[in-house]
């Protein structure tokens, strides 16, 4: 029994996540060094990466039997996208202004220390403009956007190179099956790399405690605090209400995912468990164009938790540096975040870049602020990661749900626990039988 305990991924993510917090706090200096356990894993992750998400997507085009069907999963999932970022927004902003984090702490601003920071600033410069980010969108080589893991660009090439091979019909049948073996064997590849997902886990955390130590978590701890339980509201309550309205209990949902939630807490990146992510919800009865179009799409569109940290963090140095702004100036930053988030990616990091590109852009709230957030940032982005991944998973059975792309019954007895060892073991090493079209899946939910 207790064999068969340990054996279960989460368990042993876990594990390393507690060896990783006591060694980080009693060897602060061992913990430091072991960070390329944990960057190690994440280079793994984005080594398949771009090749899962080219063929997950262009196979879900593919497959679909009109464009219209396209266009009828993008605009609902970008609609749906924008919803939630609005409410992660709007929540971020109210529970900011009802327990004001950073009151009192009257931090002159001139004093700080920005050479720290500089890095970020001079990446948030290349995304200071709405037609910038747009441009960036377009990949001027599809080997560099493969090689870069652009999300955005990949997106652009492989929703192309699929409308291409859905119009050519029959003759495309070679390539298609070919992207077939190709993704089921990169998801071989994906079963191998999360083995080591503990490991990875335990040296992310002991890098974390001891690089930075407890009392960095002590010293802004109300921030964080503010962060994580906003972030349970925003799970429990908001994608609790879409589930619900959706069909499916969020809860069984969230046991169903939980390999990867506890993955996503030792890696603090979201990114690190898309493809395994995109295997899970096909098994549990999701279309294979509705993942293949909306999980990808969801990493850069619908960052959930960076968006309720996006704002809970600008207007905490606002307060930290006594800052004055009007609710109409707050309401300002909430427009400018609406779109600044979209250009955020699922890894490690892109949440402070975005955020000093928006305060940049803006000028009324000091980029130099930003100091104050170094020492818990790498804990936040814990909360901002699991929050982007639940967000995303959850989404995707919505936007599937209201299509007509899900599949009840196999739903239903995958979120309950009855599928086989045989069925998940699947999941890792061969193709799992899913609904070939969108039209096939409307019809039999009719």
């Amino acid at each position: 029994m207790s064999k068969k305990f340990f054996g279960k991924l989460y368990v042993q993510v876990l594990i390393g996540v507690i060896a990783g917090g006591v060694l980080g706090f009693l060897y602060p200096q061992l913990g430091s060094d072991l960070k390329p356990l944990g960057d190690g894993f994440i280079r793994l992750i984005k080594m398949v990466f771009a090749p899962v998400i080219f063929a997950m997507v262009v196979l879900g085009i593919a497959k679909m039997e009109s464009m219209k069907e396209l266009g009828r999963v993008g605009v609902r999932a970008l609609i749906y996208f924008e919803v939630m970022s609005t409410f992660a927004l709007l929540l971020g902003l109210i529970v900011v202004n009802v327990v004001k984090p950073g009151a009192g702490m009257n931090v002159d601003v001139h004093t700080l220390d920005t050479t720290s920071i500089a890095s970020y600033t001079a990446a948030a410069a290349k995304h200071d403009t709405f037609m910038g980010f747009l441009l960036n969108m377009i990949p001027v080589s599809v080997v560099e956007a493969l090689a870069k893991n652009d999300i955005l660009q990949i997106l652009v090439f492989a929703t192309m190179f699929g409308v291409a091979l859905s119009h050519m019909g029959r003759r495309a049948k070679p390539v298609v099956d070919f992207l077939e073996a190709f993704s089921n064997s990169m998801f071989i590849v994906v079963g191998m790399i999360m083995k080591l997902a503990p490991i990875a886990a335990f040296g992310a955390i002991a890098f974390t405690v001891g690089k930075y130590g407890l009392g960095s978590l002590v010293s802004l701890g109300q921030l964080m605090g503010s962060m994580y339980i906003t972030c349970v509201v925003f799970v429990f309550v908001v994608l609790g209400l879409v589930a619900r309205v959706s069909g499916f209990s969020l809860l069984k949902f969230l046991r169903y995912i939980k390999d990867e939630i506890f993955t996503v807490l030792g890696t603090s990146s979201s990114e690190s468990v898309v493809p395994q992510m995109m295997r899970k919800l096909e098994h549990a009865g999701v279309a294979k164009p509705v993942v293949g179009l909306v999980i990808p799409a969801g990493v850069t569109f619908n960052p959930d938790g960076q968006c309720i940290y996006y704002t809970m963090a600008a207007i905490f140095i606002a307060q930290a540096t006594n800052t004055p702004l009007t609710m109409m100036d707050q309401f300002v930053v909430l427009g400018v975040l609406m779109l600044t988030s979209k250009g955020s990616a699922g890894v490690t990091g892109s949440g402070f870049i975005t955020l000093a590109a928006t305060l940049a852009s803006m000028g009324k709230i000091p980029v130099a602020g930003m100091v104050l957030l170094l020492g818990v940032d790498r804990f936040m982005s814990e909360a901002r990661a699991i929050t982007n991944t639940i967000g995303n998973a959850v989404g995707t059975m919505a936007i599937a749900s209201w299509v007509g792309a899900l599949d009840r019954d196999r739903m239903n007895r995958v979120l309950n626990g009855e599928s086989t060892e045989e069925e998940m073991k699947a999941l890792y090493e061969q193709e799992e039988p899913a609904p070939a079209s969108l039209t096939v899946m409307h019809k039999a939910s009719a």
